[in-house]
């Protein structure tokens, strides 16, 4: 039982630390960093090819990059479903 409430007590505290943490109202992915770290060591570099599209905002961005994650998360669950189902239906013949 205690180490239970202990666990929790951790699990709280790691929902509940990052809202104090101060980042400024700074969040930014890798590809940020990454062009910032070509830039700093090849500054005459220039990316090989352009986007087909971009996105009109950062939020927009943000959510064609979580349905491509949601997406992505169903075909790999169906797949696992699928072989789930297959595998009950020859262990039932």
């Amino acid at each position: 039982m205690k180490k239970t409430i202990i666990l929790l007590g951790m699990v709280i505290a790691l929902v509940i630390l990052p809202f104090f943490v101060d980042h400024n109202g700074e969040y930014g992915g890798s590809d940020g960093e990454a062009e910032s770290q070509i830039q700093i060591i090849a500054p005459n570099y220039t990316p090989w090819f352009q986007p087909l599209y971009e996105p009109a905002s950062g939020e927009i961005e943000s959510l064609l990059f979580t349905l491509q994650g949601a997406l992505g998360t169903a075909v790999i669950f169906y797949i696992f479903g699928y072989w789930k189902g297959r595998q009950r239906a020859t262990d039932r013949a």
